[in-house]
């Protein structure tokens, strides 16, 4: 007998939301939706709007124009109920320095309406999964910001909402405070909608099932990490490291007259080691041939090496064709 297994539903909706400041747009006619068991990357470099994306669906302010739903309750006509139903971990969290860990987070259950004789129970659980049950008595102002970061995440979740809204969760932490708060947002992400902004780029890859990218409060692209390699999947990175950065420019002069290459950058120098990289079409493999111009010219060729393109070439790539608003099955 086959089950059938109800379409996740959709917890966050904006249609066409478009936030001015003067006449500065801060986020410019932004449409998507997150389904209920899914973890969206909003990425894009600092200033692109993920955080004005945040704020909006968080309520902080109204979109200038546009609606903004969360579980089908729009935003503008349904306000307590629509905050009810997010948990929003800031970028900064603002917590209070004297008060103890479980004094705080009892609080915040309180204000978002836990039953009294579900409180004990709720905060200890919401404790446990954050990892917190140690330094329930601790001062908030004498915690690291690893263990800010997870009293962050605890009020995100008290009164179990439906929605999650994180902003750069990550910054500030060391890696292992980064790969712990990754697990826990994984685990978060089973059976809600989670919306993530980063501009970290591994972390989309590892934590989301779908990424939008953001410029200029436009999205740019949308769809998985998958999907999005592939609008570029003519394309590959060649790496060249060459020992002496004298040969720099004589490596770019034989690299431009070449056919077939894009985006040639040099970038950073160590112990006068010289890296230039750019993109080339897989179809034929430059490398014997630059290989065999550098000992002709006596470049002092290190290394040569082919690459897949990451996520920030890819990113980077959208950007300069200004494929804005593309949008992928």
């Amino acid at each position: 007998m086959s089950m059938n297994h109800p379409e996740p539903s959709n917890l966050i909706r904006f249609e066409n939301v478009s936030k001015k400041y003067g006449a500065f747009y801060a986020l410019r006619d932004v449409s998507f939706e997150v389904k209920e068991g899914e973890i969206v990357g909003l990425l894009g470099p600092n200033g692109a709007g993920k955080t004005t994306v945040m704020r909006t669906l968080s309520g902080f302010f109204p979109p200038t124009s546009g609606r903004v739903f969360v579980r089908d309750l729009e935003m503008a006509k349904h306000p307590h109920k629509a905050k009810r139903a997010i948990g929003y971990l800031p970028e900064t969290v603002s917590l209070y320095p004297d008060m103890r860990v479980i004094e705080y987070l009892r609080f915040v259950a309180k204000l978002k309406g836990v039953p009294a004789h579900e409180l004990r129970g709720h905060v200890r659980s919401k404790m446990s999964f954050c990892g917190l049950l140690d330094s329930g008595h601790r001062l908030i102002g004498r915690l690291s910001k690893g263990y800010r970061q997870r009293v962050g995440l605890a009020q995100a979740l008290m009164a179990d909402p439906p929605v999650l809204v994180l902003d750069e969760p990550t910054t500030g932490l060391d890696p292992t405070q980064i790969k712990e708060i990754r697990e826990l947002i994984r685990a978060l992400g089973q059976n809600r909608a989670v919306i993530l902004s980063t501009h970290i780029l591994p972390e989309v890859s590892m934590l989301c099932s779908r990424v939008m990218m953001i410029n200029q409060g436009q999205i740019l692209a949308s769809g998985t990490v998958r999907e999005l390699a592939s609008c570029l999947e003519d394309r590959e990175a060649i790496h060249i490291k060459i020992k002496d950065k004298q040969d720099q420019d004589r490596a770019l002069k034989i690299l431009s007259l070449l056919p077939g290459i894009w985006n040639l950058k040099v970038s950073e120098e160590v112990r006068g080691e010289t890296f230039i990289s750019f993109e080339t079409s897989p179809d034929e493999d430059l490398r014997p041939r630059i290989t065999k111009l550098f000992v002709e010219q006596g470049v002092s060729l290190l290394e040569i090496q082919r690459l897949q393109l990451t996520l920030e070439d890819i990113f980077l790539g959208l950007l300069r064709e200004g494929k804005l608003g593309r949008r992928f099955p």
